[in-house]
């Protein structure tokens, strides 16, 4: 049995799209040769899938023991060959297997060896430490191989406890969760998808399936699709670099917060066009769950790593009709990668609207996001460390710690985070739903990447990697020492309502562009306002890769150090109005700026800050 499900790897590795088994005969000494092909999905959508070609020879030994053999077959061995296929990076494994030992009293002994080639090169160079790390080869495949034989083996045994009930249906609910999600993230042509393409700057693509097998599967008779029946299924998806935050604090925020991102309107409409479209479920006598937004969790496997919830759909202001249609509906929540004995490596937060009593075959349309670390914990982080700063940003985060996994929590100095939302649409309504998700995740996207800041580590330097900088402040002290030094320099206050609790808040929401550069050694971007941001045409993550002469224009650029000697010396300056670069080579003319000294609570020079006032793009 353990050999059976360990060969089976589309029954435990949660990222496995198909593994074909292309021909298979037994050998002499009772053996078995198999001729496999194996298709693995790409976590974000700024890399390809892998497959590979293998020969796997399974053997059972005079003890008892079970070896299990695998590796790659190479046009160097005269063997069978397999040709490319398109959107595919062909990986290589050396020999890897399992072996696996009988123990005295019954059980089994397992040793397993995973020996993968991901061919890093052929990724974007900030994602190949994700194809190169054996610590995140071992956390998302070897460790996860072992889970699964765990749980598996104690639901048949029956050593579940009470709270453990029903737990082979919710693991079969997490791999097609997982798998529809994932599906969509890759969005292959064989499954039914079409790119609509990206809206440029901020890369966010759009796709749409009219298969009826994405959500009905082989239950669909109709050779027609869905065009036929008026309806398709759109999804909008994003993936971005994250700098200094834990993957399992991240999902863990959001799943807590999810009122401050969630758009309760479009959680009602995905709701309502499920339930009206020919995949609505069969008739429900059940009544909407009670008050409160989190139900009590109706699974969870047996190390915690995973688990299930429903999430009551609440909104405000509703149409009698959307009521109706909402009514008994509710989000199927699975949440992996957070619990205590998480690895921290890889965390992950889909959900999908459901009946409030839906069978295990409902059709299900899961959106959400995947957090990957990229490289190693940056040591003595704290994750446990209050969320003060996070309040100040306005986004409605508790001013208390929040209840956090201290085990896999360590930040990472970098992660790529994917997110996907998926979405039932009515033939005529295709270009509105799909500016209408591109919308939806620009914004969540905007959230994701204010909470980032919130969240990493004091005395961390994004554009420094992971190395520590002593005196880096978070985000409001930061906010204080700019208006505190403005206040000093120029006689007036920066702000209007100079509040302690908000001038974070009215700091990013100024009209005028205001960003902070390093006076030395670089002078790169290290801060900027949305304006900020929105003058540059870039983002919180890419500000740090700006340097100061990039923006500036060539009289400006040539005058640069005299400048920074007069604001070093009389602690501002002013410049006339003048032409600079955003981040996209566009011209910005503005009326006029002026720069000053930010100076720390020792008195000494932190940044220089600019100040942009009625810029526009010339």
């Amino acid at each position: 049995k353990v050999s059976i499900i360990l060969k089976d790897r589309s029954l435990w590795l949660c990222d496995c799209r198909c593994l074909d088994i292309l021909s298979a005969f037994s050998t002499g000494n009772g053996g078995t040769i198999e001729l496999l092909y194996m298709q693995i999905y790409a976590s974000t959508t700024l890399a390809s899938a892998r497959d590979f070609w293998t020969l796997r020879y399974t053997s059972a030994l005079e003890d008892g023991s079970i070896v299990v053999c695998e590796r790659s077959l190479t046009g160097t061995q005269g063997g069978p060959s397999m040709p490319s296929v398109t959107n595919f990076v062909r990986a290589v494994m050396f020999p890897s297997g399992y072996l696996i030992r009988p123990c005295e009293g019954g059980g089994s002994v397992i040793h397993i060896v995973d020996h993968l080639d991901l061919e890093p090169c052929t990724a974007p160079e900030v994602l190949r430490p994700l194809y190169e790390s054996s610590t995140i080869l071992a956390q998302t495949m070897t460790i996860m191989a072992l889970n699964s034989l765990c749980q598996i083996s104690q639901e048949i045994s029956g050593e579940t406890d009470p709270g453990g009930r029903h737990l082979s249906a919710m693991r079969i609910l997490s791999k097609r969760m997982n798998r529809s999600f994932i599906e969509a993230v890759n969005g292959f042509s064989d499954d039914g998808w079409t790119s609509m393409g990206t809206n440029g700057m901020e890369e966010i693509t759009v796709s749409i399936n009219t298969s009826p097998i994405k959500l009905l599967g082989s239950k669909f008779s109709s050779a027609e699709g869905l065009p036929s029946l008026g309806f398709g299924i759109l999804c909008a998806k994003a993936s971005m670099l994250l700098q200094n935050v834990s993957p399992t604090l991240l999902v863990q925020f959001l799943r807590e917060h999810r009122s401050e991102w969630a758009d309760c309107g479009i959680d009602i409409y995905s709701a309502a066009t499920l339930k009206t479209s020919p995949f609505k479920l069969s008739g429900s006598q059940a009544n909407c769950f009670g008050a409160g937004q989190f139900m009590p969790p109706i699974g969870q496997t047996i190390r915690h790593e995973e688990f299930f919830e429903m999430v009551k759909l609440e909104g405000h202001g509703l149409t009698q009709e959307q009521a109706v249609l909402s009514r008994d509906m509710v989000l199927l929540q699975v949440c992996s990668g957070i619990g205590e004995k998480a690895a921290g490596a890889r965390a992950q937060l889909v959900f999908a609207p459901v009946d409030s009593s839906f069978s295990d075959d409902a059709p299900l349309l899961p959106s959400g996001f995947r957090v990957v670390a990229l490289d190693s914990e940056i040591d003595g982080y704290i994750s446990s460390r209050t969320l003060d700063l996070a309040s100040s940003l306005d986004v409605g985060l508790a001013r208390t710690p929040t209840s956090i996994n201290h085990g896999g929590n360590l930040v990472r100095s970098k992660s790529v985070l994917t997110i996907a939302f998926q979405f039932i649409y009515e033939k005529d309504l295709q270009d509105n739903i799909a500016t209408m998700a591109r919308q939806y995740v620009h914004s969540v996207s905007a959230y994701v990447q204010k909470v980032v800041i919130a969240l990493a580590p004091l005395g961390l330097s994004p554009h420094l990697g992971s190395r520590p900088l002593p005196g880096t402040p978070e985000a409001l002290t930061l906010s204080h020492w700019i208006c505190q030094s403005y206040r000093f320099h120029v006689g007036f206050e920066l702000l209007k309502d100079n509040c302690e609790d908000s001038i974070l808040n009215l700091l990013w929401n100024h009209p005028d562009a205001i960003m902070c550069c390093s006076w030395k050694p670089i002078r790169v971007f290290t801060f900027a306002n949305q304006a900020g941001l929105d003058m540059l045409e870039t983002t919180l993550v890419s500000l740090l890769d700006i340097s100061l002469e990039k923006v500036l224009d060539e009289n400006r650029h040539t005058n640069l150090d005299a400048c920074f000697s007069q604001i070093m010396e009389q602690g501002y300056t002013y410049l006339p109005s003048g032409i600079c670069m955003s981040s996209m080579g566009r011209p910005v003319s503005y009326e006029r700026a002026m720069a000053w000294k930010v100076v720390n609570d020792d008195n000494s020079t932190h940044c220089i800050a600019f100040m942009f006032m009625n810029w526009s793009f010339a």
